[in-house]
């Protein structure tokens, strides 16, 4: 109910509710991405998931090419790169860090502590690999070249499915696709208006490690990947089958013929070995029960299914935008015009909703640096996951956006890391614990990388905590947190083990350490830079919120009573949570060194602001000042990750302002695909970003800094609209948005003033809300 000791609802403001109420209406409506001609680019192509398989349809009218994916379809194999003689050399190494040899230090590291093997290179680390594509070759009465009217294809937002029409002649030619909910499988459906009038040759292929045979009417495509040893890696299967109305289906040269039909609907399953030695079976299966299956029932309980999850947030931002013109056109109109396309923010904002549930499933793997979605046998940068922000930043959206769930995946990985990293702890730090460094993978990978200079930043373990206790903080899941404090609890063990005092100062430090990805100029005039270093701040900001999360955790579970008391001591003695230096910005590292590259896309000595909590602009209004002074002198440009980092920065400063400045900046189109690492991020004309190339972070970071600028929690109170931009303040609304403590927020607003609020959740209690500047308390009903 509405809490009557901060807001009385009278008619005007019921009149309000109705109007947001309609344009959210009219908004949901055009929850959608729509073309009015085929992909020329893969980054044009529309993408399909259900956390598992992915499909990305082109929408060719003679050929089309859908590329294939499983989530879990990788090179390498299981490997220990771990170096045991390693931590024999790590005094020497620092000792000279202490007598500020950084450049010998980072010398040594590149020779005797980093990972055996040839690292992230080759194999056996692996790399997240495209399945294939499903090639579906069109006949239209033998016409080569035809004339095509009426085209359009899309995707829609409310119900993931992707559709395709146009006319050839008199006749229209309809596509439908979706990646199931319901008995995962993918499936085409293709239409003729007149009967017998379709005419297709369905195929299977992929580059390399694939054979195609056809049995009865099933086509199939197998193979087996690199391990990096054997040549005995994964292996993977798919199937394809038709179900036809009207006509005939025959088999020629490894094709699938379809003449005369009316109607075909196309089966795609598949299956890896991964965790599944019965994965030959289990797609004979999958497909089997999905072609006993109506298609509109399957479709039915598709987007049933589906909606479960999408339908429990909606945002409207205003009514300005509209999707008359095709989504591309649109972006090119949105970043250059002057009136903004607030219904693109939104549709953007749950794209980024839906690209999460599409691409991951509770029991199976977290979204990759492509997400679900790629389209090359070997991924830009593997499509692995990177430690050292990537694949933190594709779950910071999913606790606020009411998809809470889609963490899980994460954490089990994280579980599984846990006794591989115990062994990386030994090698290379003689610790207790487990660490990660900046890389992993399926296989668990937790050593140093092949580099010093990227290769040994260790905050990733604990980097990965953050994540970890954020769904316990959105959640309040007890049996959670007895499952994850083993994982938070030797992640401590590690950090703590590990610490040293740095004798000009009497902190306790990190040693080796480093600032992702950056370097500096060391002290004097030598000119020489390095990136190894004592005790980088993102190290001190990371240990500090890990060990107070580990001793509230153990608090509240009633464990570890002298662990706990350990952790406290520690805190004492580690770095404060910033040092400003004599230019007002915050320290990168623990001296005030010069760095390399002052806009370098990485902004790690921040973390402190966001993920974590430990500066605010109420609590350290001066460490904040810090944070914009740093943020300015990095400027706004970037690979798209880097600038939704940006935008979450000053969401967090409250400069809603700012942050929309970020946005628009990710929204750069760009059809550009070489690998990037400076200026000049944006996104494709399918909406998913690019580094360029394409990276699903970016995505990610950009929807979650949205939310941040409607809704922020972290400071023990629930703070609606802190950064709020002038282009939203007209009016608008937000239902079933998330805050810490498993609580739901519906609010509404109107010229930037919050008119109404309500706030769920399963039990009943008082928080605390910033309402219009005002701090007040609330009441928490029960959700009906």
């Amino acid at each position: 109910m509405y809490n009557s000791s901060t807001i009385r609802i009278g008619k005007l403001s019921l009149l309000l509710l109705l109007v947001v109420g309609n344009a959210q209406a009219q908004t949901n409506k055009e929850l959608r991405l729509w073309y009015d001609k085929p992909a020329a680019q893969w980054e044009e192509t529309l993408p399909l998931g259900n956390g598992r398989l992915g499909m990305m349809p082109d929408g060719g009218v003679m050929q089309e090419n859908i590329v294939l994916n499983d989530i879990t379809l990788w090179s390498g194999a299981p490997q220990d790169a771990n170096n045991y003689e390693a931590n024999k050399k790590l005094p020497e190494i620092q000792q000279l860090l202490l007598a500020g040899k950084n450049d010998e230090a980072q010398a040594l590291i590149d020779k005797d502590f980093i990972c055996t093997g040839k690292g992230s290179g080759a194999e056996p680390f692996g790399c997240y690999q495209t399945l294939g594509r499903l090639g579906i070759a069109f006949n239209y009465d033998g016409t080569a070249n035809v004339p095509v009217t009426n085209y359009s294809r899309q995707l829609s937002l409310h119900n993931a499915l992707a559709t395709c029409s146009y006319k050839v002649g008199d006749v229209t030619y309809k596509r439908e696709y979706f990646t199931s909910f319901g008995n995962d499988v993918g499936i085409v459906k293709l239409t003729a208006s007149e009967a017998g009038k379709l005419n297709v040759e369905v195929s299977l292929s992929r580059e390399e490690k694939a054979s195609v045979t056809v049995t009865g009417n099933r086509l199939e495509i197998a193979g087996q990947l690199e391990n990096g040893t054997n040549g005995k890696g994964m292996q993977y299967a798919a199937l394809v089958s038709v179900k036809l109305i009207g006509g005939s289906l025959s088999t020629v040269n490894n094709k699938l013929v379809v003449k005369n039909a009316t109607e075909a609907v196309l089966f795609f399953s598949a299956k890896t070995s991964f965790k599944d030695a019965a994965y030959r079976q289990h797609v004979q299966q999958l497909l089997d029960n999905a072609m006993l299956v109506a298609y509109d029932a399957e479709k039915k309980k598709h987007v049933s299914n589906y909606g479960k999850l999408f339908n429990r947030l909606q945002v409207d931002l205003g009514s300005s935008g509209a999707d008359e013109l095709p989504t591309d056109q649109r972006l090119e109109k949105f970043y250059n015009a002057t009136t903004p396309d607030n219904r693109l923010t939104v549709l953007f904002y749950q794209y980024s909703r839906y690209l999460s549930i599409s691409s991951t499933r509770v029991g199976l793997l977290p979204p990759n640096l492509q997400g679900l979605w790629a389209h090359e046998v070997h991924t830009p940068w593997n499509g692995d996951y990177h430690l050292d922000v990537n694949v933190q930043m594709n779950h910071w959206g999913v606790e606020p956006a009411n998809l809470s769930e889609l963490n899980l995946p994460l954490a089990d990985l994280v579980g599984e890391m846990g006794p591989h990293g115990e062994r990386t702890a030994k090698a290379y730090y003689n610790a207790k614990g487990w660490v990660a460094h900046v890389i992993t993978n399926p296989w668990l990978f937790t050593e140093p990388g092949e580099s010093a200079s990227w290769g040994v930043t260790k905050a990733g373990s604990g980097w990965l905590c953050n994540n970890l206790w954020d769904h316990y903080a959105f959640s309040n899941d007890i049996t959670y947190l007895k499952k994850i404090y083993p994982v938070l609890k030797g992640s401590a063990l590690f950090y703590s083990d590990i610490l040293i005092k740095d004798p000009e100062t009497g902190w306790l430090v990190t040693a080796p350490s480093s600032s992702p990805e950056n370097s500096f100029y060391m002290s004097g005039n030598s000119g020489k830079s390095a990136s190894i270093c004592l005790g980088a701040t993102i190290d001190n900001q990371i240990i500090r919120e890990l060990f107070n999360n580990v001793i509230i955790a153990s608090e509240q579970l009633a464990i570890d009573e002298p662990f706990r008391k350990e952790l406290k001591e520690k805190l004492k003695q580690i770095p404060p949570v910033a040092q400003v230096a004599a230019d007002g910005r915050v320290m990168e590292w623990l001296k005030d060194y010069k760095e390399t590259d002052p806009q370098h896309r990485h902004i790690s000595h921040l973390y402190g602001l966001y993920p974590a909590s430990l500066i605010t602009p109420s609590q350290t209004p001066e460490l904040a000042e810090a944070c914009k002074r740093s943020l300015n002198v990095r400027g706004d440009d970037g690979p798209s990750w880097s600038i939704a980092y940006k935008q979450l920065f000053w969401a967090r400063l409250h400069d809603g302002n700012r942050a929309y400045k970020l946005f628009r900046e990710i929204m750069k189109p760009t059809r550009k695909t070489g690998i990037n690492y400076g200026a000049g991020g944006g996104v494709y004309p399918n909406l998913l970003s690019a580094g360029p190339p394409f990276q699903i972070d970016g995505n990610f970071g950009a929807g979650a800094g949205i939310a941040e600028m409607l809704l922020q929690s972290h400071e023990g109170y629930i703070n609606l609209l802190p950064a709020i931009p002038n282009e939203w303040k007209g009016g608008g609304s937000v239902k079933g948005m998330k805050a810490r403590g498993n609580i739901t927020v519906d609010f509404s607003w109107k010229d930037g003033v919050v008119t109404g609020y309500k706030l769920y959740s399963p039990k009943k209690q008082v928080v605390k809300v910033m309402l219009n500047g005002t701090l007040k308390d609330a009441e928490v009903g029960s959700k009906k």
